[in-house]
């Protein structure tokens, strides 16, 4: 199948493109291009090649873009919370306004399938009670979250007989990828442990948290791509397993252990009301060959592995292009970027 991938030189998609790759597919990938300043380290097993890239904001991309596309896999969006929070209108004209607009295009241009990566945070706050399932009720706090829940109705309700969206509810990723993140919880407390042999959390580390290593979410994506349409059709699937439930406080303790000598505390009860624990049954049970390969504490270990290996240092861990907010911050200043986050030049 000829798949674009959009958000290609994300932390997930650069990824996720040679995986689709060494699967067969043929890959286009689209990316505006806001974190190429960012690239960890290198490794041959992960990225093996790369695919022919579209340089383009998610907003501009056109029918020519799309010619010949069997699906659309869409990771392209401002992510994560705190960056959704920065400017809250400009989250909502990327995030839900040019996702449902490529939808909308993709099945105009005839493209019988588009998997979008929504996720986990949709749940919100729960109320303590059973894990929260694809049919829960969704509780988004954030603008980032309640652009995912809107995305999700809006291109639901395109689905028809010749256009079959899927939607990816991701747990919280972690792992190492090239294109590193560390504005997350578990890869963000492996680069203190790292840098610093100190863990002091602020809360108390009560919130629950799933969790879902980035190659399981790769192989996700792989697998809705793959699947029956039957399978996937306007469907909604948790990505995760069961055993990634944990608690704040049980994240730190694992990267405590795997990485020597580091020192943990807690704080006292924190601000931060998000907190849910995520039932991933359906997706374990109804899309085909999908399978998660790794926990947090494997994850944890080959995070240190490659913080070893290429000697991290605080400068590294805290350089702008690894957390989102930092590096949209730093190009709005310098005037690369626009107050609508177009490029300037």
């Amino acid at each position: 199948m000829k798949l674009l991938v959009t958000g290609v030189e994300g932390y997930i998609g650069c990824l996720l493109a040679p995986y689709l790759m060494a699967r067969g597919h043929e890959v286009v990938g689209l990316d505006t291009g806001y974190y190429r300043d960012g690239w960890l380290f290198s490794d041959r097993s992960l990225v093996p090649q790369f695919p022919r890239l579209i340089i383009r904001d998610i907003r501009q991309v056109t029918p020519e873009d799309l010619q010949g596309v069997d699906a659309v896999l869409h990771l392209a969006e401002l992510s994560n919370d705190p960056l959704g929070e920065n400017v809250p209108e400009l989250t909502y004209e990327i995030n839900h306004k040019a996702s449902v607009r490529l939808a909308e295009m993709a099945r105009a241009s005839g493209i019988s399938r588009f998997i979008y990566t929504s996720s986990c945070s949709v749940y919100g706050v729960a109320d303590g009670g059973a894990p929260m399932t694809e049919t829960s009720a969704t509780n988004p706090q954030t603008a980032y979250a309640k652009c995912k829940t809107l995305v999700e109705r809006d291109v639901g309700a395109m689905a028809g007989d010749h256009f079959s969206p899927t939607f990816l509810r991701n747990a919280t990723a972690y792992g190492a990828s090239p294109r590193m993140r560390f504005d997350i919880v578990l890869n963000n407390l492996c680069g203190i442990a790292a840098t610093s042999g100190k863990i002091a959390m602020t809360s108390d580390g009560t919130p629950w948290r799933p969790l879902v290593h980035v190659l399981d979410i790769c192989e996700a994506l792989a697998c809705a791509v793959e699947a029956p349409r039957d399978a996937i059709h306007n469907q909604v699937f948790n990505v995760g397993h069961d055993a990634d439930n944990y608690q704040v406080r049980e994240i730190a303790e694992i990267v405590a252990e795997v990485f020597p000598s580091c020192e943990l505390s807690f704080g006292a009860s924190g601000a931060d009301n998000r907190s849910y624990r995520v039932s991933f049954a359906k997706i374990h049970a109804q899309l085909p060959g999908f399978r998660c390969a790794w926990d947090a504490r494997r994850g944890a270990r080959q995070l240190h592995e490659v913080f070893s290996r290429i000697q991290l240092d605080e400068s590294g861990f805290n350089a702008r292009p690894f957390t989102r907010l930092k590096q949209l911050r730093y190009l709005s200043s310098t005037g690369q970027i626009d107050d609508r986050f177009f490029w300037t030049h």
